[in-house]
């Protein structure tokens, strides 16, 4: 079996609409229409971007910021002018009521209420029509969205988010947890008896990681209290600089999961598709799939030191999880690390939850990263190479040295999220961080582990030291860093707190643009790495080469996969589900299927006969153009090659077909044309099938100089049916001057041997058979395609858009036209066989029957081939073409070196697979060391003001945007009153 995609190659990279999606957190699905707003392109409803003044109406309001304002039905999105120190992405069916505010003079501001009650000011700083437009635009949408119904349910949802029984005064679960966020009694009742109605994941019932009086969780979960009633939360959270900090700081266990859908924006897909995991679940539910078989492989491999996975519950929701993203993505299904990423988010995150936030992980967070291919993460390690040889030459040189892979280490790390390297209490504060600023969290951390530890890793020799070093120093995380320093406060420090510190102080010049850039430039080299892997790899699990060498079945190879590129086959559909369950039956393993289209692009590349090939002079340009044949021939062959009867053909079935024809000798050819013909197998062709033969040899004679192949085919034609005739069983008695017996179109006629008698009798067809035919199956070295060149800058992207295949086709139009008036334009066809090159003809040999076995042909079957045979002639060439110019170039020598994903994904199995187990995972107790936790007047080491001191100080860092008249306008509108 062998998968062949050219996906990679048609990856393109996101234009501006595409990066403001990515940025906001908002699915793709709904930009422009989609969800809630199908029909906003019919009602007008648009993308519309305004510059504004952001400011809350609210005890202790922020500072005003100054951004841009965005509404992308269904959701209205603001960010601050750095892009990072405030942002929101507020679905319009959140919106109660917008009112204009009679403010100053040239004023123009808007006062936005949400649900939960808060109000959000907004001043559009823009020319007037620019506000009066988005005011429009957003009147619309917000109708849309009335008329949809969708306001309706955003209270049933609300009541699915922990954070609103949070910001109640008397919260109805408080008294049934723990200090760690777990509840009591597993959780399975509340106080008045009834099932939660939040949603929580494993830890509410096995306890989450870490000590909770270590971590602080009763001051996180007070300060994200008060964080919310003043600045919303889950579907209308707004992201000011603190929200930043306490994130930086870490997520109290029981908000961990929430905040992460919130942040991602997988709360927005979860809100938009109601019921649709247990759907899915529903309708694939019992099918099973070679998914489903990985999934249990892994299961019991995932995280196991965590209790819910040494249960069937955990294990349970584990499997549900990971079986609804594989039948929901079958392109994707289920790959390598995706089970290590589920267990972690499964703790603190309901299976729907879960479900969604592995979609937005997979597919837009870390694109290729979970896929078959692993070409994101290959990419990324390129990347991340290049940024250790920028910012740490010396340990590079080090690494270059005593050849050391920094992927055996890195590799691990970006596949889990240094879940799979870390402790889990601090691994999971990455993963806070990478899902609030995004991916660049990966590349930021990496560089400062190896920066901490850069005096030790210039004194290793090997990969195994390497490794060992790590290990150390992630089981070390929680000492101190400064431990024998006479200042208590810095002997407080973490090795944790420090790496922190590290990531984001001293590499914060590694920002989402770098990250951006620097996979824009490796991108063709990891392409070309991988489909050279792919290639090694589809030739490795073939069956047989038959009688091809392996350079041989290599350039079948090239022909195929340049003939996907050029034309990919549709997605395979999947069977019902109920073909899928028969007994143990399994679906197969994924296999790259061609159909007829793909097919025939590649019999184009590799039979002269099956492209059109022709040199275009207009006067302006010399050129060749060729294109794909369409006869009925080349759909016989389709259906003469499909030896499973499944309508498409793999890899194998290509390579089979052709060692039947281009290996052959003379009787072999003959053989095999014949059998090609033969529409039922019974060894005979009917007086129908000889004519077909004899329209298929026109097809491949087309383009030949001279009328010795149309002569060829005429005394073919000629004798066929007088052999045909001649050798018809007569009835017995019946006298030798009878007339031939008649016989039906459709009834056995011409046998093998007569076939072969009737072709050796002509020398042009013998000629053909004998060599020509095989010939024309020609297996050169197929020119490397250019990967489709990256759009960067003005000037690139322009560029990319007028250079375009459609402009070329139009600018030759184009070109002909102009030749055509002033007549120079001039069409040359090459020809497939080419073995005659001037104006000849064939004398025919001495016919094999006697005169009195000779019968004159039915007149009207000669008639009809010799009609045909004058249609489809064409005019003799004056000269030969030349044939070099059709030539293939040879591959290029200068190619990147190729990277084997094998080894590498070898190696992150088998590091992903051996997790170290960590102490301070195993959840604290809360008995314990209460007197540790004291001092000596009776107040414990962590209290609320130390977090907030930390959030004083990062806010007081941050500049708004906004100039003081911005303010003074804001104070003022924060009183203004409704027009």
């Amino acid at each position: 079996m062998s998968t062949i995609s050219a996906q990679l190659r048609n990856l393109k990279e996101p234009d501006r609409d595409e990066q403001s999606l990515l940025f906001f957190s908002i699915p793709p699905s709904h930009n422009k229409g989609g969800g809630a707003s199908q029909n906003s392109v019919e009602d007008g409803q648009h993308k519309v971007e305004i510059n504004a003044v952001l400011s809350l109406v609210a005890d202790g309001a922020e500072d005003p910021y100054a951004g841009k304002l965005y509404l992308i039905p269904p959701y209205l999105a603001f960010s601050s002018l750095d892009r990072k120190s405030v942002k929101f992405t507020i679905p319009l069916c959140t919106v109660r009521r917008v009112e204009r505010l009679n403010a100053r003079a040239g004023i123009y501001a808007l006062s936005l209420l949400l649900w939960h009650g808060m109000k959000i000011v907004v001043q559009l700083t823009s020319l007037r029509p620019a506000a009066d437009h988005f005011c429009a635009v957003l009147s619309t949408a917000l109708k849309a969205e009335l008329q949809a119904g969708k306001m309706k349910s955003v209270k049933p949802f609300s009541k699915t988010c922990y954070s609103e029984n949070l910001v109640l005064d008397t919260s109805p679960v408080a008294d049934n947890e723990r200090e760690d966020g777990s509840l009591i009694d597993g959780g399975e009742k509340t106080g008045e008896g009834h099932t939660p109605a939040f949603h929580g994941g494993l830890g509410l019932r096995f306890k989450f990681p870490g000590d909770p009086k270590k971590l602080r969780e009763a001051s996180k979960t007070k300060l994200w209290t008060n964080y919310f009633k003043a600045h919303g939360r889950h579907l209308t959270l707004i992201r000011y600089p603190q929200a930043t900090r306490f994130v930086q700081v870490g997520l109290p266990n029981r908000l961990r999961g929430e905040m992460w859908e919130t942040l991602s924006g997988s709360i927005y897909l979860r809100f938009a598709n109601p019921g649709r995991y247990e759907q899915i679940l529903e309708e694939n539910k019992g099918r099973t799939s070679t998914s489903t078989e990985d999934i249990e492989k892994d299961l019991h491999r995932s995280l196991p030191e965590y209790p819910a996975y040494q249960s069937e519950e955990g294990i349970g929701a584990l499997r549900r999880v990971l079986q609804a993203y594989s039948f929901n993505k079958p392109e994707t299904g289920y790959c390598q690390a995706m089970n290590i990423l589920a267990a972690a988010i499964l703790i603190y995150m309901s299976e729907e939850q879960a479900f969604w936030l592995l979609d937005v992980i997979c597919d837009r967070l870390l694109p290729g990263y979970y896929s078959p291919s692993m070409h994101g993460t290959l990419l990324d390690q390129r990347v991340f190479e290049s940024l250790v040889t920028r910012c740490l030459p010396i340990i590079h040189n080090h690494f270059q040295e005593v050849d050391v892979q920094l992927s055996v280490a890195s590799l691990p790390w970006f596949l889990s999220l240094y879940i799979n390297s870390m402790p889990m209490v601090f691994a999971y504060r990455v993963v806070d961080c990478f899902f609030c600023m995004g991916p660049k969290v990966l590349f930021q951390v990496g560089p400062a582990i190896l920066k901490i530890n850069g005096e030790k890793l210039l004194q290793i020799q090997d990969d195994g030291q390497f490794i060992h070093l790590m290990r150390d120093y992630f089981s070390s995380l929680g000492d101190s860093a400064h431990p024998h320093s006479s200042d208590p406060r810095a002997r407080a420090i973490t090795k944790f707190q420090e790496l922190l510190l590290v990531s984001f102080r001293e590499f914060a010049i590694i920002t989402e643009q770098t990250i951006f850039d620097e996979r824009r430039r490796f991108r063709n080299e990891v392409i070309s790495s991988i489909e050279s892997f792919s290639k090694r790899a589809a030739v490795r699990n073939l069956r047989t080469f038959e009688r091809f060498s392996k350079e041989q079945v290599g350039l079948i190879y090239d022909a195929l996969f340049k003939a996907v590129c050029i034309e990919p086959p549709p997605a395979p559909l999947p069977p019902p589900v109920s073909l899928l369950t028969i007994k143990d039956a399994v679906e197969e393993r994924p296999d790259t299927r061609i159909g007829l289209k793909t097919f025939r692009v590649f019999l184009s590349e590799i039979v002269t006969w099956a492209r059109d090939e022709k040199i275009v002079t207009n006067g302006f340009q010399q050129r060749v153009d060729r294109d794909v044949a369409d006869h009925e021939l080349i759909d016989r062959l389709f259906g003469f090659w499909d030896y499973s009867r499944r309508g498409a053909l793999s890899f194998q079935d290509l390579v089979t077909g052709l060692d039947g024809i281009i290996l052959n000798d003379l009787m072999d050819n003959i053989e095999w044309f014949f059998n090609l013909h033969d529409k039922n197998k019974d060894g005979f062709l009917t007086k129908d099938e000889v004519l077909t033969v004899s329209e298929s040899m026109l097809f491949i004679f087309r383009y030949e100089i001279g009328d010795a192949y149309l002569g060829a085919i005429s005394r073919f034609m000629s004798n066929a049916f007088e052999y045909g005739d001649a050798l018809l069983p007569r009835p017995e008695g019946a006298e030798e001057d009878a007339p031939t017996p008649q016989i039906e179109t459709n009834q056995p006629y011409l046998s093998l041997a007569t076939f072969r008698m009737v072709v050796l009798a002509d020398e042009v067809l013998e000629s053909f058979f004998e060599t020509d035919l095989s010939a024309s199956f020609r297996l050169e070295p197929v020119p490397l395609m250019e990967l489709p060149p990256s759009s960067s800058g003005f000037l690139g992207g322009l560029w990319s858009n007028i250079a375009t295949d459609t402009n070329v086709k139009l600018f030759h139009k184009l070109s002909d036209e102009v030749g055509k008036t002033i007549g120079k334009h001039q069409v040359i066809h090459r020809p497939s066989i080419g073995r005659y090159t001037s104006i000849e003809d064939t004398r025919p040999r001495e016919s094999l029957l006697t005169p009195a076995m000779r019968a004159p042909p039915p007149l009207g079957a000669t008639s009809a081939a010799e009609g045909r045979g004058a249609a489809e002639s064409t005019t003799a060439i004056e000269s030969r073409a030349p044939t070099d110019a059709h030539k293939p170039l040879p591959p290029d020598p200068t190619s990147p070196a190729d990277i084997d994903p094998l080894a590498q994904a070898t190696i992150a199995a088998n590091a992903l697979m051996e997790r170290t187990p960590f102490a301070i995972d195993g959840p604290g107790d809360e008995d314990d060391d209460e007197d540790e936790d004291e001092d000596e007047d009776g107040e414990t080491e962590y209290d609320d003001g130390d977090v907030l001191d930390e959030v004083d100080a990062f806010i007081e860092a941050h500049d708004t945007g906004a100039t003081d008249a911005d303010r003074e306008v804001a104070k003022d509108l924060r009183v203004a009153k409704p027009l």
